[in-house]
Formats: C-alpha cells, structure tokens, sequence
C-alpha cells in the first residue's frame, strides 16, 4: 500500500489488519457475504467502500443510515452469466434473472442509500483475457440501466480479481509463457470497452484485485531432503520437510522445482513427498530430477500467494519467513512458531 494499492477485505479480521497496517479506511473496500450489523457500522463511520452481497446487508445499512442520520454510499456486487465452464453465481446479485436490478430499486427506495459502484468477481486464475471485456461491458450496460431508469451515477466500477500468476495449473499442458495472458493483454481487455463508453471526464474509477498475479512470483519455498526410497514401481521418492500444511496450492499447481545439486547422475521420475502422515501430501506426483540425497534442498516456486494465508500447523509447525530486500538485505518478518505459541489459547478445564 505504500506504492498506491488499496486494501480488499472479507472479514472484520483482514479490515483490522489492513489498517494495522497504516491503510486509510477510506483505501479499504469491504465484499463478502457476511458483514455483522456492528461491523457494517463501524466500517461505514471509518468512510470504506461497502459492496452489497445480499438484500440483508441493505437492510443494515438502511438502520445504520437511519441511526447516524446520513445517506449512506454503497456498490452493488452483481454476478452474470459468462460462458465460463463454472458460474460465480454464489456471489451478489444475479444481471440475467433481474435481481440486480430489483436490489439497486429497492436500495435507493428507502432514500438512506446511494449506489456509486458496481462491483463483480467472475472466477480464478483466468486464462482469457477476453472474458475480462465481456464482464465489463456488462457492467457498463448495466450502469446504463441504472441511471436511464433510477439516476443512479456510478463513480466506480470493481471488476474484481481472477488474473493469473506464472504458476502452471494442473491438466494443461501449454507452457506459462504461452498460456498466460500478460498484463497489457488484460489491460486491453478491460480499458477499451471502458474508453469506447465513457468521455475522458465520464470515466469511473477502475478498481482491480491484482493479488496472485502480483505477489505469486514473489514467494519461494526452500525444503530439505530428509529421506529418500524406491517405490514399488520403480520411481525413486523423495521425502521433505515441507508439505501440502505449508504448501496449499500444490493441489491444483504444478510448481517449479529447482535442484540445488546436481551430482552428474542422470535424470530420472521422481515423486515428492511432504513429512506428513497422510497419503495426500505429495508436492509433486512425478518430476525428474537430479540424483538428491539426505540435507540436499531444493526450491519450489512461486509459492507467494495463497500458502502463507493458507497454511496451517497440522502436524508440524510453521517455519519463520525471510524477506529478502532489491539489496540483498535479508530480515525476518515472521518468526518459527513454538508449542508454546500453538497452545497460547488453550485452556485445561
């Protein structure tokens, strides 16, 4: 946020942390589908930004208005049909059924409630760009709507986030370099439709969740080889100390692993294997490798988003976390855990 980034939050918990970390409240914007009616006043006194996932949020905030004695501004979470093989139909307000349209009427009815934002989420880890453009110009069609038939003028428009990282999903088999779209790509997609609508004073504030594709590649893991055996097929495993409890995402990603040994020998198939006492935690199910002993590590990347929000002590404790500066300054930004700290909370009746 020092560089001009916003906060996006979902909880009571992540808005408290974000403005621990020095972010304006007024630089917070609040999704979800559950805000508690103390959360929803609190947030709307600090001045964030509050995108309405359900017609009980409008109610809250019609008491919250009424209570404070404002007028209260808020964005409306819409969700739309894309084409895409899975439909974020969960989320807010459905375009195509109407209910969009029937929330933002019903919000602006009770005259304690402003729209001034739209916003959407249309899935994860997007590989066409172009589904990006046709989301927007939803949007815009939709900003059309409100103000031809409530007045409604919409001062921004969140499209939410879903851009991709230069990880590689499992079961595609095109390389990162050409399967994913690079950031003037998505750019394109989104500002076009944005500037073939709107006059250059007319346009409203985009607002994005670069998330994944921004930190993704900032993250790595360094593991130790703590055993290694021959299975019963003839693939050679390798056993380490960081498995799917640090490493969330080796679920749907094939993750880079990088050797650093290499002892002449020639490559061959290798599983990998977390510490873990669960058939489950495999980091990659085959890979070669160099020949890897015992206290050889390896480096697994990019590991910097969804692990560290993700990983949990189940098993075994979780490690400190370096940050490594554009100097080479290394510091310790979190620390390794204890038993100590696991049982802080605990209480023996």
């Amino acid at each position: 946020h020092n560089l001009g980034s916003w906060a996006e939050v979902v909880s009571s918990m992540e808005y408290e942390m974000a403005k621990r970390l020095g972010v304006k409240s007024s630089h917070i914007v609040f999704n979800g589908p559950f805000k508690p009616y103390q959360v929803l006043k609190e947030v709307i006194s600090d001045g964030a930004v509050v995108n309405v996932d359900n017609l009980d949020e409008i109610y809250d905030l019609e008491k919250i208005a009424l209570d404070m004695e404002i007028k209260i501004d808020i964005g409306i979470r819409v969700n739309m049909a894309l084409g895409t093989y899975m439909a974020w139909d969960r989320f807010g307000f459905s375009l195509e059924s109407g209910s969009a349209f029937q929330a933002a009427r019903r919000a602006v009815s009770g005259e304690k409630i402003n729209i001034t934002g739209l916003h959407a989420h249309i899935g994860t880890f997007i590989l066409d760009a172009d589904i990006y453009r046709i989301e927007v110009e939803k949007l815009i069609e939709f900003s059309k709507k409100l103000k031809d038939e409530l007045g409604v003028s919409i001062k921004y428009i969140d499209i939410g986030g879903g851009f991709a990282s230069h990880n590689s999903l499992k079961g595609t088999y095109l390389s990162t370099v050409d399967n994913v779209p690079s950031f003037d790509r998505y750019a394109e997609a989104i500002c076009e439709p944005l500037l073939s609508h709107f006059k250059p004073d007319e346009l409203p504030l985009l607002i994005l969740e670069t998330g994944r594709a921004l930190i993704d590649e900032a993250g790595i893991l360094v593991t130790t080889v703590c055993a290694t055996k021959r299975l019963n097929n003839g693939m050679r495993a390798i056993i380490v100390d960081a498995g799917v409890n640090l490493l969330f995402t080796s679920f749907w990603y094939n993750h880079e692993i990088i050797s650093t040994v290499d002892r002449g020998y020639p490559m061959e198939d290798h599983v990998i294997y977390g510490p873990l006492c669960m058939q489950i935690d495999v980091i990659r199910p085959q890979i070669k490798l160099p020949y890897l002993e015992k206290k050889d590590a390896i480096i697994i990347r990019p590991v910097g988003a969804y692990n560290n929000t993700q990983w949990m002590q189940f098993i075994h404790l979780r490690p400190k976390v370096v940050m490594i500066s554009s100097k080479g300054e290394v510091s310790i930004i979190r620390e390794t855990e204890t038993v100590d700290y696991l049982q802080e909370l605990e209480r023996l009746p």
